[in-house]
């Protein structure tokens, strides 16, 4: 079963949402503002997220930014704002499609089969791959030497970060912004704590630890 992620924060059009999509056999998580989406976005992989625009604390716009920096899951932007200006900007942000409220639920269930459609017909190949170690970005899946590494989502993130940027030194506070953005404020010594959990997962030092500094994967040869 697909899964959906709906941020929406109408409570009435949220339960709408959900009622029709459950009633269509899909999985659904809900968020009813922009920091509480950013967290549920983080905790699972999605098949698809219906993202409003005119949300409390961070908006539809850069909910969508801070997604399209780490995965191409489809975005269907359901929103008041019908401006051509508004839309635009959405498809610029590589959204997949574009509702405007009110509309027909039926159309709606449509347009998300047919998103799901065209994304299923186009396999994944957005991979990283260093020294035998093998990420699958889409797919929030590891693999060293042909075996499969059962990774945390942070674990995940924290190694894409370090490999996404090869031979360039990531400060704990720099993973901490990055990875800890919205639900995280504390003590430095976490990213140590992932770091070392890393190392044992994966049965090989990639990362090296850059005394008072922070740690770096160096460049591929």
């Amino acid at each position: 079963m697909k899964h959906i992620l709906i941020v929406e924060d109408d409570a009435d059009i949220q339960e709408l949402l959900q009622n029709f999509l459950e009633a269509a056999n899909y999985i659904v998580t809900l968020a009813s503002d922009g920091v509480e989406a950013i967290a549920r976005f983080h905790e699972k992989k999605y098949d698809l997220v219906l993202l409003d625009v005119l949300l409390p604390k961070i908006d539809g716009y850069s909910i969508c930014e801070l997604i399209r920096k780490e995965s191409t899951v489809p975005i269907i932007m359901v929103t008041a704002l019908d401006s051509e200006a508004n839309q635009i900007k959405g498809f610029d942000m590589e959204i997949d499609d574009y509702v405007t409220k009110p509309f027909s639920m039926e159309i709606l269930l449509r347009k998300i089969s047919a998103v799901l459609r065209r994304t299923a017909a186009k396999p994944s190949c957005n991979q990283i791959s260093y020294q035998g170690l093998i990420l699958d970005i889409d797919g929030y899946q590891t693999c060293m030497n042909g075996q499969m590494i059962d990774l945390t989502l942070r674990e995940f993130e924290l190694l894409r970060e370090l490999l996404t940027h090869q031979g360039k030194v990531l400060t704990r506070q720099m993973l901490l912004n990055r990875l800890w953005e919205y639900d995280f404020y504390g003590d430095e010594r976490v990213v140590d704590t992932h770091i070392k959990n890393l190392r044992k997962k994966l049965g090989v030092d990639y990362i090296e630890t850059i005394r008072g500094v922070g740690y770096r994967i160096d460049k591929e040869n």
